[in-house]
């Protein structure tokens, strides 16, 4: 995981090596296999390359097909599948060793004025400067030291929101440059970071839990409004459904002045592991 938020805006900044070809670095990390959130922000990243600069993302659906090598770059290649007046769609493949490990399809839109309408902030929130910071709380459940968690998540500054464990306070630790398209692509790796967990909750299970093998299958999210990324995010997080060794999660994700920015849907496999099911 990057160690540090300047860490994270250069793996965003990709190399270009070939016209619609770029190439993303990894970061120093002891992970097994590289973070969905990174391959995410790196595909728009490259997406949005492609895309005229007044043109935004409002969605992404992307499939998770192998295990990243941390220990090699990653190769994306964003296809412009069309460019129509208001609208533009990219595919995106980003592969390893000659082999896909993730299939993204993007949307961008020109701003345009239109009905507008969203669901409130839910109410009853610790403030963030008041809110616990989630690897305080792992720390607690896991025996884990929070100085591990915090250096998986340097470039974050997570906090919880509520009790319930599904509510979470985010944003980039630290500033960055007035660019929507970088904020985007931060957004879009932070959201990779806490939801599989809403699954796990209604079973007594967090995410780490040895118990438990996790990786994300699919994700999706779509840009409501605009919004800063190193400012307050509210993530309030639901898991309608787990089964099949599956769990499937949402989130909204608010503004701290209350203004819907962008929701999120995800399945991941929760595939038990030494687990007595007949226990839960």
């Amino acid at each position: 995981m990057p160690e540090s938020l300047e860490d994270l805006v250069d793996l965003l900044d990709l190399e270009m090596i070939d016209l619609d070809l770029f190439r993303g670095r990894q970061p120093q990390t002891s992970a097994q296999r590289v973070f969905g959130g990174q391959v995410l922000g790196q595909a728009l990243a490259a997406a949005g390359r492609t895309v005229e600069p007044e043109r935004v993302v409002h969605s992404l659906h992307g499939y998770f097909l192998r295990p990243g090598d941390t220990g090699v770059p990653i190769v994306y290649r964003p296809e412009p599948t069309r460019d129509g007046r208001t609208f533009s769609s990219r595919r995106v493949v980003a592969s390893q060793h000659g082999k896909p490990i993730f299939y993204m399809s993007a949307s961008f839109q020109r701003p345009e004025p239109g009905l507008d309408h969203a669901d409130p902030i839910p109410d009853d929130l610790v403030p963030p400067e008041e809110a616990p910071t989630l690897a305080s709380v792992l720390e607690a459940a896991s025996g884990r030291n929070a100085d591990d968690w915090n250096k998986e998540w340097a470039a974050l500054d997570v906090r919880l929101a509520g009790v319930s464990g599904r509510q979470f306070w985010i944003r980039a630790a630290g500033k960055l440059p007035d660019e929507p398209a970088l904020h985007a692509c931060v957004l879009a790796y932070a959201s990779d970071l806490t939801l599989l967990g809403a699954s796990l909750l209604p079973h007594g299970l967090i995410i780490g839990d040895r118990r438990i093998q996790p990786a994300s299958i699919d994700h999706a999210l779509w840009f409501h409004r605009p919004f800063r990324a190193d400012e307050w995010l509210l993530y309030d997080q639901a898991s309608p459904s787990a089964s099949g060794a599956r769990g499937f999660a949402t989130g909204r994700l608010f503004t701290e002045d209350g203004r819907l920015a962008a929701s999120v849907a995800q399945e991941g496999l929760i595939r038990p592991v030494g687990l007595d099911l007949d226990d839960e």
